[in-house]
This record gives structure tokens, sequence and C-alpha cells, in this order.
């Protein structure tokens, strides 16, 4: 899988040698090398230990069970209200790398521990869902987006993450987020009318149609 990986570095235009640095920090770990939700992510005995990601205005290494790691500098950052257990370091230079490339080898050598003794990560309640890396990204990419979102109402926030994690493909949890992303910035939710026709508001009954015949 270190070919698909290096065509990913390859293609880099923005964070090339800061994540190019983290790359070697994950490798000189041990763990294995993929290419998975088309990021470099490595993993412990077939388990997700950590992945690399570039954003806007940072780059960072994500653990998914970053909320059982001892943080003894403090790196880890929850990305959003409802993430549960994945944590990020935010970078934004190769200088600032070497200052913490100790701190982050810790944080590896703990989830890979954290893997060998089984532990497992705290599970969402019925009522709340993960936030998909993708919506997470596209968060990152776009703080006026993220503060809709977060403005929405708990039972629309939850009606738009089911309908998003409820797809297989990562490209398609993309396209569904891109799609409803307008809605969204509007304050709507995945089922509230926009056309202003509907008898049920603020839920839609499909009078829309009758302006798509028109």
């Amino acid at each position: 899988m270190t070919s698909s990986v290096d065509t990913y570095f390859n293609r880099l235009n923005k964070w090339k040698a800061e994540l190019f640095l983290l790359r070697e920090i994950a490798n000189e770990s041990n763990l294995v090398e993929e290419l998975k939700w088309n990021q470099p992510c490595y993993t412990y005995n077939g388990k997700n230990i950590c992945i690399l990601g570039g954003f806007k205005g940072f780059c960072c290494i994500s653990f998914f069970k970053g909320s059982l790691l001892t943080d003894e500098e403090n790196l880890l950052i929850q990305q959003g209200p409802n993430t549960k257990s994945d944590r990020i370091v935010k970078l934004t230079s190769v200088e600032e790398i070497h200052q913490h490339i100790k701190a982050i080898l810790q944080l590896i050598y703990n989830a890979i521990e954290v893997e060998e003794k089984g532990i497992k990560a705290p599970t969402p309640k019925q009522n709340e869902q993960q936030i998909p890396v993708e919506l997470e990204e596209a968060f990152a990419s776009d703080s006026k987006f993220k503060t809709a979102f977060n403005q929405l109402t708990a039972g629309r926030q939850r009606g738009y993450l089911l309908f998003f994690t409820g797809a297989k493909q990562s490209k398609t949890v993309t396209n569904r987020i891109l799609k409803h992303k307008e809605r969204i910035l509007k304050g709507f939710g995945i089922n509230d009318c926009v056309c202003g026709l509907s008898k049920r508001m603020p839920k839609c009954d499909g009078s829309h149609k009758q302006l798509e015949k028109a």
C-alpha cells in the first residue's frame, strides 16, 4: 500500500514538507502504512492508530482513540463538541513538528499500548452521533459552515449525521455533505420545507413538486 501513499505525497502542494516529516515519525514506530479515506493512515495489528491530513490553515496527525491517551504536553485537541474519541495535533510548520517530535512519538506509542491492552473508546449514547471525518474536514475548511451546523437544533444535527454516516463510501459521504451544505448554511434541517408551500411546516410535504412542474 506504500506505493499509493507515495502517490498521495507526490501530488501534494500544500503542507508537503510537514506531512512528509509526520510520515517519517509514524513510520519510525513500525506501524503499517496504508491509504484510507484518501489519507495516509497507520495501523497496528489491523487497528487504526493515527491518520495524517492537511487543511486550509494547518496540517495534523489525528489519533483515533486520542481521548484515552496520556498527553503530557497538551497537544491533543477535540475538533468539535460532538467528537468523542478522536483527537488531533494541529501543526503549521516543520519547525513546530521538530519541537514536538518526542511528544508525538510518545502519543503514538501510547496509542499502540492502548490497542495492545484492548482498551475500548467510549461509545456514543444512543441519541448521539459520531461526526464523520469528511464533515470534520468540511468544518476545518469553512468556519461559517461549522458555525451554521452547530447552531442547528440537536434534532436537525442528528438528522444530517444519520444521513451522512449512512453512506458506505467516503466519496458518497462527501457528496452528501456538499449537496446539503447550502441548506445547513440557511438553517434548514434535512427534512425542512424550503419553498414555503408545505401545509406541515416546518416539515416538507412535497408541495415543492408543483413548482417543478410549472
